[in-house]
């Protein structure tokens, strides 16, 4: 794992499509922006564990 410290507004690149800017911190909470092309799928890990679960689902059926 990569770790790396940011100040609001800066970026950290991800290849040379995708980048993810921090907006803002209050408290424990920050929050970013992600920029990537339409190609490619960004979710919440959460969610992104619902879609793999729902996928396996409905591949079972």
């Amino acid at each position: 794992m990569l770790v790396l410290s940011r100040v609001v507004g800066e970026l950290i690149s991800i290849g040379d499509d995708i980048s993810v800017r921090v907006l803002s911190v209050n408290g424990s909470s920050v929050r970013f922006g992600v920029e990537a092309p339409q190609k490619v799928n960004v979710h919440r890990s959460e969610v992104y564990q619902r879609i793999q679960r729902k996928q396996v689902t409905e591949k079972v059926r």
